[in-house]
């Protein structure tokens, strides 16, 4: 019996992965893309989802960003408040682009649709047991993987292996295994309760609000349908965050002169601890990584979906050009590609968190010093402008044709 070969197996049917089966296709290169999950628990897992210029204009681009422009909150600006005191940064104004609120899960409906449109496969409830084959460098060489899903155990053989299967990710230790790898991480001292909420916007932009007694972010996800984020302990649970608290807390960091947090049913609480890591490279022969699989980054900043979705504009050319032409060129960079933007997007992450954050135990210095850093920030037009381009994020990475 002959074993089936496709060109590119992805791992994970998460931003990246789908993403980058889609991108493939449109440039002839097909793909099989691996999921444990079921596609009921890929398209209704919630998690926020705030999209950069550079993915609502691949979006746009590759086809799939119609049901987006009907339904995402545009936002032109955010706003940051200060004890109170709120001041707007014209992302538009400054940049001349605009962010979309657009929940990840909303995101993934629409990579899925378009993907099973096109004849893609994606194969849920499935997990790959074993890769073996990644440092094969001759022409001709390929991975074998071993799957299994309903119906027993498969075999496929691939040119190439991207591994997007999340922070937890099975195969990063492979490419960890190299002289000279690095997997570099921090922790942060705070975490964000996240609650959803039944009730109207509070407020038409984002409002990130600092306060003595902590951080609170003001999102929305839809008319009637809120997303509220409280700086909490890393330790704590959700059971800790009674609604009477959460309300009592929400008001107090973020009420100001017209504003007025809006109450409604709690329906969900989650708590999200932030952690940074970066791997490094993010390739090993013929296995690759990308997205979380890659790097972690706090959410403050809102570049986890959209750093996957860089990583993917590296990587898909690279795969195109090795798999149609045998030029390896562009493949053999991409972690070079990729690690720079990467490492600037852990920056603004790590400085947003920072300035924005009470730090639990920060003495009387600390936190003055801080809120001199936001201060300066807020009223410097450089300052603003500064912070709005590395809000809004910077073009996807392209590369001329050969």
């Amino acid at each position: 019996m002959t074993t089936r070969h496709i060109p590119v197996a992805i791992i994970g049917a998460g931003p990246a992965g789908l993403t980058l089966s889609h991108l493939l296709h449109l440039d002839g290169v097909e793909s099989v893309v691996f999921e444990t999950r079921t596609r009921k628990d890929v398209e209704e897992t919630v998690r926020a989802g705030v999209l950069e210029q550079g993915t609502l204009n691949l979006m746009r681009a590759t086809g799939v960003g119609e049901r987006m422009e009907k339904e995402a909150d545009i936002d032109e600006g955010i706003e940051i408040s200060l004890d109170g005191h709120r001041t707007r940064i014209g992302l538009t104004e400054h940049t001349g682009h605009h962010m979309a609120v657009y929940a990840q899960h909303e995101y993934l409906k629409d990579f899925i649709a378009r993907r099973l449109a096109d004849g893609g496969e994606i194969l849920f409830e499935t997990t790959v047991d074993s890769v073996i084959g990644i440092d094969g460098a001759a022409d001709g060489d390929v991975c074998t993987l071993q799957y299994t899903d309903a119906d027993g155990t498969h075999t496929l053989t691939a040119d190439y292996v991207v591994a997007v299967d999340g922070s937890r990710s099975q195969y990063r230790g492979l490419i960890l295994e190299q002289e000279g790898a690095i997997r570099a991480r921090h922790d942060y001292p705070y975490a964000w309760l996240g609650v959803l909420v039944r009730a109207p916007k509070t407020n038409p932009e984002l409002i990130y609000a600092t306060h003595d007694a902590g951080f609170a972010l003001i999102s929305t996800r839809s008319d009637d349908v809120q997303r509220y984020y409280l700086q909490c302990n890393p330790e704590d649970t959700e059971e800790e965050w009674p609604d009477e608290r959460i309300w009592a807390e929400l008001h107090k960091r973020v009420d100001s002169e017209g504003v007025t947090v809006q109450e409604g049913e709690i329906f969900e609480k989650s708590v999200l601890r932030f952690r940074s890591a970066v791997t490094s490279p993010m390739q090993r022969g013929r296995l690759f990584i990308a997205g979380d699989a890659a790097h972690t980054v706090p959410p403050t900043g809102a570049k986890g979906l959209n750093l996957a979705v860089a990583d993917i504009a590296a990587l898909a050319p690279g795969l195109v050009r090795a798999v149609k032409d045998k030029d390896t060129e562009l493949l053999d960079r991409y972690s070079d590609i990729a690690l720079p933007r990467i490492w600037k997007a852990q920056h603004f992450s790590y400085w947003m968190s920072s300035m924005l954050h009470a730090i639990p135990g920060e003495t009387p210095f600390e936190a003055g010093r801080r809120r001199g850093e936001l201060r300066s920030v807020l009223e410097s037009e450089a300052g603003r402008k500064y912070l709005a381009e590395q809000y809004v994020g910077r073009d996807l990475p392209t590369f001329a044709d050969k």
